[in-house]
């Protein structure tokens, strides 16, 4: 397929662009500087500067396209993350982009469009599985990927392939938040993120990348990337700490969390999030299983020197 990427040089998107090209797909992707230009070029896709809001440029450089992939984001960093402000660059790119995205694609007669999105919708559902069908819950963070999953579904009433991918919490090399999380696991401290008997669901970068890419011959649908065994968030710790080879001295009470309210439940709630319709639909299967395995990954490639 030809196969247009915006956040091509993002979290997933780094991942995503060499996937597709080892899948044998023509890539195109979007590039704001200069320099993003270059690194996509380097991995063998062709670079094009268009601003994500200007859905007639978009139209056009999306002309030809068999798919788009709107991986787009600009997640807050950590130490900002419970800001309210410091969200407003996403919810633009998540609600205006995602409509230049769309009204692009359908301009230019794209066929498919996959939509990156969130398992962190769901409401908590405690120790109980977690499927597509299961109820959502709308809090302010989650404002942008409400409406990035309706744009989705608007492609999809219109006749096109419209695929939404609810991903888990993203960790591996290229996510910000985990190389901290490893940093500090590193330093002996424990982080529990909300009460220790709740489940994370998770997704390695590697394998979110593999999922985008099995997407291209997904029906039109909402779908969960998650690895197969959610841990508890108590286990999660454990098996960051086992990967840095570091016993926690100073362990963070993730009950506190709670305390936060809106600002941090997408952390906070418990969420043991199923991949089966997905893996059903497309074949794909997570190459780390957990993020026991994951993590194990992910340790050895940030201590060779990129963390």
């Amino acid at each position: 397929m030809r196969v247009f990427v915006t956040g091509g040089t993002g979290a997933i998107g780094g991942h995503t662009v060499p996937a597709l090209l080892h899948a044998g797909h023509t890539v195109t992707a979007l590039a704001r500087t200069p320099e993003k230009a270059a690194v996509l070029a380097a991995q063998g896709a062709t670079p094009v500067t268009v601003s994500l809001f200007d859905s007639s440029a978009l139209a056009a450089a999306f002309a030809g396209h068999d798919a788009v992939l709107n991986l787009a984001t600009a997640m807050p960093s950590m130490t900002r993350f419970m800001i309210r402000r410091a969200w407003r660059a996403t919810e633009r790119v998540r609600i205006d982009g995602s409509t230049a995205v769309v009204d692009a694609a359908l301009a230019a007669g794209v066929e498919r469009v996959v939509q990156e999105s969130v398992a962190m919708l769901y409401r908590d559902n405690g120790s109980a599985w977690i499927d597509e069908d299961a109820p959502v819950d709308h809090y302010p963070a989650a404002t942008g990927n409400h409406a990035a999953e309706a744009n989705a579904h608007r492609f999809a009433e219109t006749g096109g392939t419209a695929i939404v991918l609810r991903f888990g919490l993203f960790y591996g090399p290229g996510a910000r938040h985990s190389e901290h999380m490893f940093a500090q696991a590193r330093r002996h401290v424990g982080l529990v993120l909300g009460p220790p008997e709740s489940f994370l669901s998770s997704i390695h970068l590697t394998d979110a990348a593999t999922a985008v890419t099995a997407a291209l011959r997904a029906p039109t649908g909402v779908f969960n990337v998650v690895d197969d065994e959610p841990l508890t968030k108590r286990e999660y710790a454990d098996a960051l700490a086992q990967a840095a080879y570091a016993t926690p001295w100073v362990r963070i009470p993730g009950r506190a969390g709670l305390l936060f309210g809106d600002r941090l439940t997408s952390l906070t709630r418990s969420l043991r999030v199923s991949n089966a319709r997905f893996r059903t639909a497309t074949g794909w299967s997570a190459r780390y299983p957990s993020a026991r395995e994951g993590w194990v990954a992910t340790a050895a490639e940030l201590s060779q020197g990129t963390l």
